[in-house]
């Protein structure tokens, strides 16, 4: 019996990073489920048990602070990353009080 693939959720608004990032996951044995919108996230693990999330923190519908406090109402154990290229001392405190 194998063991099931690890399941990650990850969520950006720049589709060709989405893309890239994921094709290499997959490549290395993940399941890999791509949300371009805070809001979609949100829906894609109300409807998916993931095993952990990749959030952008800057996005156009909802910031990734938002969705990590959202995913962690929802699933309080779920491991979020915070990626960003707009990183701050600032975000980085909020990530990490949200739970990131």
């Amino acid at each position: 019996m194998s063991e099931q693939p690890l399941r990650v959720l990850l969520i950006d608004d720049e589709a060709g990073f989405t893309e890239v990032l994921a094709k290499r996951l997959r490549r290395r044995g993940l399941s890999v489920l791509v949300a371009l919108s805070g809001s979609e996230a949100v829906r894609m693990l109300h409807e998916n048990a993931c095993d952990a999330a990749v959030c952008d923190l800057k996005m156009v519908d909802m910031d990734g602070i938002e969705v990590l406090k959202i995913f962690k109402k929802m699933v309080p154990s779920l491991p979020v990353i915070m990626l960003t290229g707009h990183g701050s001392e600032e975000a980085a405190k909020d990530g990490l009080a949200a739970g990131a």
